[in-house]
């Protein structure tokens, strides 16, 4: 039999080879089609598997979008909150301090964007209740953290509650990042401008409860 006859047999991939593509599917599924759109059956040809092998690996729908989806963005804002100070007095003045917590927090949230609109809109819509409350742990970590720095700057009580200044920064920065397409048409401004502007205005917001 020539070398061109012959039968090539594909080599076997390991379990975690499986696991590892069948969760970069997922991932893929989920950030195009969300939770309700993706079908396992297509994560399963994207991964070049079957359905059998993922249901071999993870129990439902819902635990491999906890593992493919929830646990990385879990995982990524835990790194951002221990990585990122939200107020040393030691580097420096507050409101430069703040201004490159911020800036961080744009580059952030510009990575990550489709994961996190991915859970949200599962947690949302009720997709894995028990899933969604443990993804979203380090975002609510986040929150509070932000809310005592606050809380301890500003010493009185603020005008505004900090639980909810701390929130509503998040979701002005979120919400420019992600509609930021739909919100700023082509030519009105750089998108090193939008940033600024968006900088500018979460530090007024947060300087609000100032005396």
């Amino acid at each position: 039999m020539s070398e061109e006859g012959k039968t090539t047999r594909r080599k076997r991939r390991t379990s975690e080879e499986v696991a590892g593509r069948l969760l970069e599917a997922a991932e893929a599924e989920f950030k195009r089609c969300g939770y309700s759109g993706a079908t396992t059956a297509a994560i399963a040809r994207r991964a070049e598997s079957t359905e059998a092998q993922l249901f071999r690996m993870f129990s439902s729908k819902a635990a491999l979008f906890q593992e493919a989806v929830f646990r990385p963005l879990d995982t990524h804002l835990e790194q951002f909150n221990e990585s990122h100070a939200i107020d040393d007095p030691a580097t420096g003045n507050r409101r430069e301090n703040a201004r490159l917590y911020i800036a961080e927090l744009q580059r952030f949230l510009q990575e990550h964007s489709q994961l996190l609109l991915t859970v949200l809109t599962a947690s949302v819509h009720g997709s894995d209740s028990d899933a969604s409350a443990r993804a979203i742990s380090s975002l609510s970590e986040y929150f509070e953290r932000g809310a005592a720095v606050q809380t301890k700057r500003l010493g009185a009580t603020p005008r505004i509650d900090p639980k909810l200044m701390v929130r509503v920064s998040f979701a002005a920065v979120l919400a420019n990042v992600m509609f930021k397409d739909v919100l700023f048409p082509p030519g009105l401004a750089s998108d090193e401008a939008i940033d600024e502007a968006v900088l500018e205005f979460v530090l007024d917001g947060i300087n609000a409860n100032k005396d």
